[in-house]
């Protein structure tokens, strides 16, 4: 099964920096690729004036999920468990509680993907069964993903 490493931030602009960290991160955690997600603004500095859109199709991505799932077949993603982080691009912290969108989850529910594992803290990770999602649909309860 393919190890896919995911990488999130602002790209706001996108750099060679960028494109060095995330080779370095698919050395250091041995994963076949990874997958560099832009957020909607960045939280730590004025933007460049790119819109978010800009910025997602300079880096060539979606949702982290989303392109996990495009990047590997249905038969490699029946019982797969997905990983996932989201690191603050100022100082390199993680930052606890990500959750997945629902369109994302519903992604992930249709993949055939049976556990996603959230890295929280350096030692913290968070193991969901993603049948849990099914049981209860946060769609019906109110509560939403980002």
């Amino acid at each position: 099964m393919k190890k896919i490493a995911i990488y999130g931030g602002s790209f706001d602009p996108p750099h060679k920096g960028h494109k060095l960290l995330a080779c370095n991160l698919a050395e250091i955690c041995g994963a076949d690729k990874v997958i560099i997600i832009p957020t909607a603004l960045s939280p730590f500095k004025e933007s460049s004036g790119a819109t978010a859109q800009e910025r997602y199709e300079m880096c060539r991505s979606g949702h982290a999920e989303a392109n996990a799932i495009i990047a590997a077949s249905r038969e490699q993603m029946l019982g797969a468990t997905l990983y996932m982080t989201c690191v603050n691009p100022k100082d390199g912290s993680l930052y606890p509680g990500t959750p997945s969108c629902m369109m994302c989850k519903r992604q992930i529910i249709n993949a055939g993907i049976e556990t996603v594992v959230v890295r929280d803290t350096k030692d913290e990770f968070r193991v969901i069964p993603v049948k849990s999602w099914i049981e209860d649909d946060d769609s019906l309860s109110g509560k939403f993903g980002y």
